[in-house]
């Protein structure tokens, strides 16, 4: 994946390993939503929330501690007195049948995974209390929200019941065919909410309203949906932000999210809240608490995992040391991919989008079906690409950052939270993976350390970059050969 100077992105895939979905942030959504300059007056006159001066003030919480014994990684923190019991079966959840067979039948599920266990009780039991929820990466996140839209909707009313929040296109193209194949057999309705391609554009005021019972979209498309009053609130039950980190981030799309908010309050003061994401940093964590209590004034429960026990445990992390860039290739080609490609897929993150373009014509000349993502890719090549992705999938296990992921215009401070997405792309449901971090200059070794402290975890390396046998071993201690 890249983050070029435009805060645009790409990822680079290769298979023997090969392909990618595009990493979701505020910095790699660049695919701008549609916005009318009066629209954007409109929206800037609406806005009443001083977002400068909000602070956390926790100390009004009723807080009960709630934790999993088989997870002490994950902690809840509950406000007011309702009980709260961990879910063993979907069956201790009081879900239709409908939704039970979308569950086994349609996505082959068991049981609820450690977090399902833990949030979906508090997404599903009255009085339905707003829920800032930290999981990581495969965890099973999407399904808590998407399971908690669909159990929410009441199949009778033809309205919008459910929206879903997220920084970009594909994110909610992926989620909506979750809720798809997870609704297979509910009836309920639903609809995407994104920018829409020009051969498909339809002007806003010649739509008509929405009638699906659960939307799912993207903040700049749903703002202009709502502004034309095409996208009513006075039903809505349920509001999700995925990847709210971003969403709400300062340097992400917090003015838009904040607006969505305070329209859904003016609508509905019932309407339930859920903030989703792999990572919370101090600050947004800080904001998101008070945003909920300040706009929703009532009260929420917390689920977090403590930050040094956030890199995932099934993942080996290596750094390796290249004396230059045409090195990185050499890395990558002969060492990575040669060993690896009976392991599964690899996805390779990349600044810049002549790096990824170098990088995938070096790969492709010999031989390894290779495809990249970038911002400047139109929006039908977008969803080409992750079409073809997910269609060639097995599974990823290696991830490799070509370069380390730093914070725009800061380029000697980690974006640690990127890190940590992108450590989880080779991690998801606790698969075992690998991610080798190329390391080229001084700068790198000191973004590399910054990481290792933060994470509080040692990250091996593998020397020298040339020796087949240090990379087999890595691969082996990784549980993958």
């Amino acid at each position: 994946m890249t983050d070029n100077e435009s805060a645009s992105s790409s990822t680079t895939a290769a298979v023997p390993p090969a392909a990618s979905k595009p990493l979701e942030t505020a910095r790699w959504a660049d695919v701008a939503d549609e916005v009318d300059a009066e629209e954007d007056n409109a929206e800037a006159s609406s806005a009443e929330v001083g977002l400068d001066s909000l602070t956390i003030d926790e100390s009004k919480l009723t807080h009960n501690e709630l934790t999993d014994p088989d997870d002490s990684s994950i902690q809840a923190v509950t406000s007011g007195d309702t009980p709260y019991t961990s879910a063993k079966t979907f069956e201790d959840l009081n879900l239709s049948p409908e939704l039970l067979k979308g569950l086994y039948v349609e996505m082959g599920f068991e049981k609820p995974s450690k977090i399902q266990a833990i949030s979906l009780p508090m997404i599903l039991t009255p009085p339905h209390l707003h829920l800032i929820a930290q999981a990581h990466n495969g965890s099973g996140k999407t399904t808590c929200f998407v399971l908690g839209m669909l159990s929410r909707v009441d199949p009778k009313i033809t309205a919008p019941q459910a929206l879903c929040i997220c920084p970009t296109r594909e994110l909610a193209i992926q989620n909506m065919e979750v809720l798809l194949k997870m609704g297979k057999f509910s009836g309920i309705t639903s609809e995407l909410a994104i920018p829409a391609d020009p051969a498909n554009y339809v002007p806003i005021q010649k739509r008509p309203p929405v009638t699906a019972q659960v939307v799912i979209g993207t903040p700049g498309t749903i703002s202009k949906w709502m502004l034309a009053k095409k996208l009513g609130m006075s039903q809505m039950k349920l509001l999700v932000f995925d990847e709210a980190d971003h969403m709400l981030a300062e340097s992400g799309f917090r003015d838009d999210s904040v607006k969505i908010m305070k329209a859904i309050v003016k609508g509905n003061r019932n309407c339930q809240v859920l903030l989703f994401s792999a990572t919370f940093d101090d600050a947004v964590r800080a904001f998101v608490s008070k945003i909920v209590e300040e706009i929703f004034v009532g009260g929420y429960n917390q689920l977090f995992v403590k930050k040094e026990e956030l890199s995932l445990e099934s993942v080996k992390q290596y750094k390796v040391h290249c004396p230059d860039e045409l090195t990185k290739v050499t890395v990558i080609k002969d060492r990575i991919l040669e060993l690896g490609e009976k392991v599964g897929q690899t996805i390779v993150f990349v600044r810049s989008r002549n790096s990824a373009s170098a990088l995938h014509q070096a790969l492709v000349s010999l031989g390894y079906e290779v495809t990249t993502i970038q911002g400047a890719l139109k929006q039908e090549d977008r969803d080409r690409i992750i079409k073809e992705f997910k269609e060639g999938l097995t599974q990823v296990n290696l991830v490799v950052n070509y370069d380390l992921p730093v914070r725009y215009n800061y380029r000697s401070e980690p974006d640690y939270e990127v890190y940590l997405h992108r450590v989880g792309r080779a991690g998801r449901f606790g698969r075992k993976g690998a991610v080798f971090n190329l390391l080229c200059d001084d700068r790198d070794d000191e973004i590399m350390n910054k990481i290792q402290r933060y994470f509080n975890s040692e990250i091996v390396e593998v020397s020298p970059w040339n020796s087949e046998k240090e990379f087999e071993v890595a691969l082996q201690s990784a549980g993958l050969l």
